[in-house]
């Protein structure tokens, strides 16, 4: 199909910046890009007939990697591990 259509995964290297310059970078085109996202999450590691703890773990993971680097200029100034 077209480059505009196809997922992120299926584009080549060398396709790459035309790919980025076919999407939408409005308010309304990142959200689709988010939803589409979401549910393609949603689908392949949630909505599971055997599912396994790797979806809810990587959100886990994500969310902490996430919240140290919003904190970490308060973990660099009080840490306990620094030499006075």
């Amino acid at each position: 199909g077209p480059l505009s259509e196809r997922p992120l995964l299926e584009v080549r290297l060398g396709e790459l910046h035309t790919w980025i310059s076919t999407c939408s970078f409005s308010p309304q085109g990142l959200l689709g890009a988010v939803q589409r996202a979401c549910s393609s999450y949603c689908a392949k590691y949630i909505h599971v007939k055997q599912g396994g703890p790797a979806g809810i773990s990587m959100l886990l993971a994500g969310y902490c990697l996430l919240s140290y680097g919003w904190n970490y200029q308060h973990f660099s100034k009080t840490s306990y591990f620094r030499s006075s």
